[in-house]
Formats: structure tokens, sequence, C-alpha cells
């Protein structure tokens, strides 16, 4: 009888198992080729009593140089992961670009996570879409996207996480940027906390 209730429940697992959607997995098992998983644009935003930890991350940037999150702390800081051969990444980077000259000098900075590209690749990208902002080239050893696999990590590629003034993950845009009133209106959100 033990059996047959253990072999019951195990095959009712199963089956509400495969009743589930999960956008992310679909895309990995379809073996279309494009090379990346892409997210569905959901927007994630937190209240500053639901904010975690302050993110610390560093590393080599596209040109040589170095970026430190502690230099970024006292401004909100938009982080993008992408990389060069990603089709939403190369269709968000003018959006990018554009919001992160509204608000140059207002205490936003910008950094990139290159997450797969040699420095000559990114910054051929970079030249390409007139990305002006530093990128941080961690292909090799994945520190800054670990510092953000907690609570709320950077699951698609691309993936645009804004962090407040403390350095805590205030919102996420899971995928492609598509508009860049968005996250012009979470960076407003962000700076007004501090007003």
């Amino acid at each position: 009888m033990r059996v047959r209730l253990v072999a019951l429940v195990a095959a009712s697992a199963l089956l509400l198992t495969g009743c589930t959607s999960d956008p992310l997995a679909e895309q990995y098992r379809e073996g279309s080729g494009k090379n990346y998983i892409a997210g569905d644009g959901t927007i994630s935003e937190f209240a500053e009593e639901q904010r975690g930890e302050t993110i610390e991350f560093s590393g080599e940037t596209v040109d040589g140089g170095a970026f430190d999150s502690a230099d970024t702390l006292g401004d909100v800081t938009v982080v993008n992961f992408w990389y060069a051969g990603c089709a939403p990444c190369r269709a968000e980077a003018p959006v990018l670009e554009e919001v992160s000259q509204s608000f140059a000098g207002d205490g936003v900075a910008f950094v990139g996570v290159n997450v797969r590209d040699q420095a000559g690749t990114a910054a051929s990208f970079e030249q390409s879409y007139g990305v002006t902002y530093p990128s941080i080239l961690d292909v090799e050893s994945g520190t800054a996207q670990l510092a953000f696999a907690g609570d709320v990590p950077p699951a698609a590629v691309p993936t645009t996480i804004v962090l407040d003034q403390e350095g805590r993950v205030a919102a996420r845009v899971l995928g492609q940027l598509t508009e860049a009133s968005i996250l012009e209106s979470i960076i407003d959100t962000l700076l007004a906390e501090q007003a």
C-alpha cells in the first residue's frame, strides 16, 4: 500500500510539473541556436524596505581600465548585462545610451557587464552603437554576475538592474529594454527618494 501511495504522489508531482510553464527553460530546450535566452521584459521594482544588501562588484573594463561599484555609491547605478552577439542587446543599446546621456551629471551612473566577449569584440560593439559608458569584461571570472546571483539574478541576457544610492537592487528589467521612458521612470523615482 505504501509503495502505491509513493508512486501516486510521484506521478502527481510529475504531472503538475508538466503543467507549469517556464519561458526561459522552454527557450533553452527549443535549441534554436540563437545563442541567448531572452527575458520577456518583466519589470520588478522593490520598495526601500524590501531591498537587500549593497551589491559589491568590480572588474576590468573593455578599454583596460577598472570599475568598482564602490565608486558609484551615492549615485543611482544602472547595470546592463549584455554581449555583442545578442540581438536584443543590439536593439536596446541606443535606448540605454540615450538614457545615460539624459541623466549625465544628475547623480546617475551606467555600467555594462559583458558576459561573453573578449575586449576587441566588446569594443567594436560599443563603437558601432555609440556606447560611451564603461563595461566590465566578465566572461573569464563571472564575478560581477555572481555578485547579483542572490534574490534578483540577471537570469536572461539582456537584463538591466538598477541600484539605489546605497547600491541595493531597486529594480530589474528581465529582457530587452524597449523604451527609454521605462528606465527614466525608475531612475526618477530613485532620485526622488533622496530629494
